[in-house]
């Protein structure tokens, strides 16, 4: 696999494992700091994820915008999960 589709997906289940952190529920901006990407990749990201069924956006009853992982989303974490145990089982 070359580095710039790993990068792609770490930066994914950083992404992932940020929301879940966070209870599930994190507004838009703390998302971007501690993801640490720029704002222009921060949302592309967010767009395919969306559009893909990754994450969505829900609102509180001020209107507040927040970020959530959808089943698909956790699912993802799951599976990279694995992948990376698979990865230091073997010593790749």
């Amino acid at each position: 696999m070359n580095n710039k589709k790993r990068d792609r997906l770490e930066v994914i289940f950083d992404i992932f494992k940020i929301i879940r952190d966070h209870h599930n529920s994190i507004k838009p901006t703390p998302l971007l700091r501690y993801s640490n990407l720029s704002s222009s990749s921060f949302s592309d990201y967010c767009a395919e994820l969306r559009a893909k069924g990754f994450i969505k956006d829900i609102a509180d009853d001020k209107g507040r915008k927040y970020i959530t992982l959808t089943d698909k989303g956790f699912k993802y974490l799951e599976k990279y999960k694995l992948i990376l145990g698979l990865i230091d089982e073997f010593e790749l």
